[in-house]
């Protein structure tokens, strides 16, 4: 059945879920519980329309294939405010439902179809994601799910446009688009479904052979691809423990949905992208509450969808309120959001180091950590961090420290390293307040405001 997504409660639910994370992402911003990321892409997309490109990574082309950061540059030109990122990601949170309502209501009626786009917002992975400082994965759930409904429901255009945002956001959808056009090739042969699933496909290995073989080349300053270091022919990361935190992985992301993507066939679009975070020997990629859950959550949402519609009307009904429930035994239990660290409200330090970092001269070369370091990226791009390593050098013309946030991972890496560097005079105190040190290294650097 071909349905129209024109229901009230899906759109004030949507808009509902975007207010709410945009309001949980403007506190822990204002707390200053934003990680590196956020920094690295409010550099990027401030910097889009001339070089995509960060002090950190340099051209973000040499990491990621990720067109679909335009548009959201172009937002960010429109309101320069860091809780635009915030805003955006929300909103792309909040658009998994709909597509989720309609691959439903395809085969089962408007109370089911709600239920399960209930879910969808509730399902605490997506939560972690959107929460997470802002990425292009965060896109991705949405893109996936509204493009598989659209193909579900034949509505082949809008699918292959899908197809194309979807392809724009990172170049590991390129590969996992790759299979999913050629299994549905398979599956629609000899009809126009087909045609489409096996141009997606062969778009997607054009973007892959375009990267891989042109652009990330090109752009990289490295000469091994950086995201390769999550993989090894090494067993390191593959002990007993990390069969276990694999294994409890997976418990946390199909026991909300009670197991149900398990019965559909739409799983097996979900493999590669489950198998791209699970191989990686470092547990990050598995862990909830990164953006690596956008690599697979509109796939295994999609599945979890196909299956809720083949069940008995009553019976897929009861099955929903149990995993509405489960969702939010989740949160009680393993919160992906952990609101005990990024919840609370702005303290005193926050509000002096705003006050500071507000006064910094305009394009300020300096090097600090990140609690300075997200606040001052979308209006600085010569702003970066503290080395990660004691050994590294440090040539920042300056560095920004402010000790009243003792537990930050770069002074706490870093900050040993720094202090030799004052004692021995290459870095003399410019200005303090507070906790606040701003120090300048000897001999003076020479910069253009």
């Amino acid at each position: 059945m071909r349905v129209t997504l024109g229901d009230k409660f899906l759109w004030l639910g949507c808009l509902v879920y975007a207010m709410l994370f945009t309001w949980l992402g403007s506190v822990k911003y204002a707390a200053h519980h934003n990680l590196v990321d956020f920094g690295i892409f409010a550099q990027t997309l401030a910097s889009a329309f001339r070089c995509l490109c960060n002090p950190i990574e340099g051209s973000h082309w040499g990491f990621h294939f990720s067109p679909i950061l335009y548009p959201a540059a172009t937002v960010v030109a429109l309101i320069p405010s860091a809780l635009t990122l915030v805003a955006m990601q929300a909103i792309a949170g909040a658009l998994i439902a709909p597509p989720i309502y309609g691959l439903v209501r395809a085969r089962a009626d408007v109370s089911t179809a709600r239920m399960a786009a209930l879910v969808a917002w509730l399902y605490p992975p997506m939560a972690g994601l959107i929460f997470g400082d802002f990425h292009e994965n965060g896109f991705a759930p949405a893109a996936v799910a509204w493009t598989l409904y659209a193909f579900d429901s034949g509505r082949l255009a809008a699918a292959v446009a899908g197809a194309a945002v979807t392809l724009c956001i990172k170049e590991d959808q390129a590969f996992f688009l790759a299979i999913a056009g050629g299994l549905g090739a398979w599956q629609f042969r000899g009809t126009a479904r087909g045609r489409v699933a096996a141009g997606i496909a062969i778009a997607s290995a054009v973007v892959l052979v375009a990267f891989f073989g042109f652009i990330q080349p090109h752009a990289a300053t490295a000469t091994t691809w950086q995201p390769w270091r999550f993989y090894g022919r090494s067993s390191e990361g593959f002990e007993l423990s990390g069969i276990v935190a694999r294994a409890g992985f997976l418990l946390l992301i199909f026991a909300p949905l009670a197991f149900l993507p398990f019965r559909s066939p739409m799983l097996w679009l979900a493999v590669a992208p489950l198998a791209e975070v699970l191989l990686s020997r470092m547990p990050t990629t598995y862990t909830l509450g990164t953006h690596y859950a956008g690599a697979w959550i509109g796939y295994v949402l999609v599945a979890f969808a196909g299956a809720v519609r083949a069940l008995p009307p009553a019976r897929a009904r009861a099955v929903l309120y149990v995993c509405a429930a489960l969702c939010v035994v989740e949160f009680a239990v393993a919160n992906p959001l952990h609101p005990g660290v990024n919840l609370h409200r702005p303290r005193a330090r926050d509000a002096a180091l705003d006050r500071f970092l507000r006064e910094l001269p305009a394009n300020l070369p300096v090097a600090t950590q990140e609690e300075a370091y997200t606040h001052l990226a979308l209006r600085d791009p010569n702003a970066t961090l503290l080395p990660e390593r004691s050994g590294d050098s440090l040539d920042a013309c300056f560095v920004l420290l402010d000790s009243e946030y003792p537990d930050s991972p770069r002074l706490q890496e870093y900050g040993s390293a720094l202090a030799a560097l004052v004692r021995a005079h290459r870095y003399v105190p410019e200005t303090s307040r507070g906790g606040i040190t701003l120090y300048r290294r000897e001999p003076v650097c020479r910069w253009a405001p």
